[in-house]
């Protein structure tokens, strides 16, 4: 259910749940007894929305989707590759006549493979191993029929909340970085802190309002699709570039109310992730994922194809625009690709 933005607390006074670090937001969006599953879309009130439709004035709609395969000659362990079966149905379909001339198809893919939401199920909050709003998934809760007997906060869910259809604001943070000369590399382990993302929003004259659609290019798709898989597998313990995985960062990004967030980076946040020692670290260390998706039930897109988008933005001079997304639609679904359209 629609919630207006300004009626949630910010992160450091938001009530606070047991066992769990301040800025958990579980119960923030629950409504008439029951356990809310879509986080922070509930933000993308009617206001937002008819307010993001005046977005629209060129005419002018750019896809925001890498490639499915584009990840596949790169070789990611544990991540199949896709594969696309092209059926003649005569061939396939007993009792369609041989003479008749059509075709069907069929994908098998990881939706973590290329341009992606992360649901809320996603990463566990690893200390508790709880998703967003106190959900446990396992196999068999995730393994599920029908959307209506799916107790976990997975994207099918969106559905039934009608999708994104908000207001979208490009961070080119690799193009600001190129004009203000900032030494910064995709794959170069820059961590981008709140007074950088601050800079580069008013370097292109980006104004934030809540229930915005947060997306952040780094160029790191671009880097990617020009990798063989030998550079990639040279670059595989290089630290990836991103969002500073810390406690303001958290913090900025819930009090910006957000409705979700996305990057063309293979995780958002810089990787491998800090220690509070500052050294490289693991489970231990602070992850945004952890907070972002378990915390605030604030969705995560990664591997965004963003260059036609930087391109536009530039060539125009206008860094908001109208996003619409809607994950594919089955019962339990942990990823998804986004299909998201910037409109202008």
């Amino acid at each position: 259910m629609p919630v207006e933005p300004s009626s949630v607390p910010d992160f450091d006074d938001l009530p606070k749940v047991e066992g769990m670090p301040q800025g958990c937001a579980w119960g923030v969006f629950d409504h008439d007894g029951k356990k809310d599953l879509v986080g922070t879309l509930n933000f993308l009130t009617p206001a937002v929305m008819k307010a993001a439709a005046s977005e629209v004035k060129d005419g002018i709609s750019i896809s925001l989707n890498w490639p499915l395969n584009a990840m596949s000659k790169l070789g990611i362990p544990g991540r199949k590759d896709v594969k696309h079966n092209v059926l003649y149905l005569p061939d396939s379909m007993e009792g369609m006549p041989n003479l008749a001339s059509a075709w069907d198809d069929e994908l098998e893919f990881n939706t973590q493979g290329s341009s992606q939401w992360d649901s809320l199920c996603h990463v566990q909050h690893q200390p508790s191993g709880l998703s967003y709003n106190g959900f446990k998934p396992d196999k068999q809760s995730l393994t599920v029929e029908s959307t209506a007997g799916n107790e976990m906060p997975t994207l099918d869910h969106w559905h039934a909340h009608g999708g994104i259809a908000g207001r979208g604001v490009l961070l080119d943070y690799k193009a600001y970085a190129e004009e203000t000369g900032i030494q910064f590399h995709p794959m170069g382990g820059n961590r981008i802190k709140v007074d950088e993302l601050e800079a580069c929003a008013k370097h292109f004259g980006v104004e934030f309002r809540p229930g915005d659609v947060l997306i952040v290019r780094t160029g790191a798709t671009e880097v990617l699709e020009n990798c063989t898989a030998e550079d990639f597998q040279k670059q595989a313990g290089a630290v990836m570039s991103g969002l500073h995985g810390c406690e303001d960062t958290a913090r900025w990004l819930w009090n910006k109310r957000f409705a979700a967030a996305a990057s063309d980076s293979v995780a958002l946040e810089a990787y491998p992730p800090l220690r509070p020692d500052g050294t490289l670290g693991g489970l231990d260390s602070f992850v945004l994922h952890y907070y972002m998706l378990s915390l605030f039930g604030m969705s995560i897109g990664e591997l965004w194809d963003l260059s036609k988008l930087s391109q536009y933005c530039k060539k125009t001079n206008r860094y908001s625009f109208m996003i619409t997304s809607i994950p594919l639609h089955h019962p339990g679904l942990v990823g998804s690709p986004p299909n998201a359209l910037a409109i202008f």
